[in-house]
């Protein structure tokens, strides 16, 4: 099976930078969710939805390394 490609210029930079931010916000708000939540079935539920977008998180954060952790976070809120 072929390997994709992945476009690294610069309208995806800044398209990925978005979605990275708008993940961030998501996690956010999951987080204050869940210390809201009593049902233990739900709070695993969204525990692992936060895992899986740290995960998509770091996936974007490789493809340009050159970015610090700063500049990814920069204006999140």
């Amino acid at each position: 099976m072929d390997e994709k490609k992945e476009d690294k210029s610069e309208e995806s930079k800044r398209n990925h930078i978005t979605y990275y931010r708008s993940l961030t916000k998501i996690i956010e708000d999951m987080k204050n969710e869940i210390n809201e939540e009593v049902e233990p079935a739900i709070k695993e539920h969204l525990s692992s939805r936060i895992d899986a977008m740290e995960k998509d998180r770091k996936r974007i954060r490789d493809l340009f390394p050159n970015m610090k952790l700063e500049e990814w976070d920069a204006n999140a809120n």
